[in-house]
């Protein structure tokens, strides 16, 4: 039960990142160099405290992470800008699960029993599913954003998706099977949060105006920060696959923080859509995680 509360907290703390980052406001760079700077500063404080053993490796494949995560981050806030918070956030989230789900699959051969790929690709195909239903449209909504803003905002979630599928597997995959480094959170979010400062930076083309939204931001990247030390006690009491699914449930409160907190207009229509893209999105991502748990 401990575990299962422990991991409540990644699942709000992260949820809750896309909208609290729009009610701040700022453009898209503003906001992921506030977010970087204070997941920098939550990261400094809990090196302080743990003085992990940092090794020139652990530092450069946690720099790289960062920066491949710096892109991820910067494309998802662009998407919300284009496309809302509450049509992004699942894009985003059930983008990132089928793509790394399909690569872990398939390059890394993270699944070997039968049941893994019945319910692993019955996952995929309600996510996919649940992605049509929470972009749906409907026409008579005039407060719906422009078509060409939807271009942008997929555009967007490419880059954004590339980026943060790499990151993870970076960090799962590749620095144990090419490079033999392992670590675990706590000793990889502080070269992680240089890599994300340098990238918010680039993303930026070092022209970014230090006005309030950035400061205000900062505290969007300490809840990151947050996040990812509960998501690592969740995993430590209930198990990795408890963890995981708990955490992609944020995704019910970046949709809904978006449509009540933001005041995103959605017709009943396209309410009934968002709920019945919820459900299945929770439904494949469970699922998932049962996946996650047989291997």
């Amino acid at each position: 039960m401990q575990g299962v509360l422990l991991a409540l907290v990644p699942m709000f703390a992260w949820g809750s990142i896309g909208f609290v980052a729009n009610k701040f406001g700022g453009d898209a760079k503003q906001q992921t160099l506030g977010m970087t700077l204070g997941a920098f500063v939550f990261a400094l404080i809990v090196f302080l405290f743990r003085m992990p053993t940092l090794t020139w490796q652990i530092f450069l494949i946690g720099f790289i992470g960062g920066l491949l995560w710096a892109i991820g981050q910067f494309g998802q806030f662009n998407a919300m800008k284009y496309m809302g918070v509450s049509v992004a956030s699942p894009l985003s989230s059930g983008s990132q699960l089928v793509i790394g789900s399909l690569i872990g699959v398939f390059a890394f051969q993270e699944w070997t029993q039968h049941i893994q790929f019945v319910l692993g690709f019955i996952a995929m195909i309600v996510l996919v599913v649940g992605f049509y239903f929470s972009s749906k449209r409907d026409p008579e909504n005039t407060g719906v954003y422009a078509p060409q803003n939807s271009t942008k905002g997929l555009t967007a979630l490419v880059y954004s998706t590339l980026g943060y599928v790499i990151y993870v597997i970076l960090f799962n995959n590749l620095a144990a099977l090419w490079f033999d480094v392992h670590f675990d959170t706590l000793t990889i979010i502080m070269p992680m949060s240089v890599g994300m400062i340098v990238g918010a930076l680039v993303m930026g083309r070092f022209k970014i105006k230090m006005e309030k939204y950035v400061f205000q931001n900062m505290l969007v990247g300490v809840m990151w920060g947050i996040g990812n030390i509960f998501m690592l006690m969740a995993a430590s009491e209930a198990g990795n696959a408890i963890a995981f699914s708990f955490s992609q449930l944020g995704i019910i409160i970046s949709t809904l923080g978006g449509i009540f907190f933001l005041g995103e207009k959605k017709t009943k229509k396209e309410m009934v859509y968002v709920s019945i893209g919820i459900v299945l999105f929770v439904v494949g991502a469970i699922l998932l995680a049962i996946v996650k748990s047989k291997g």
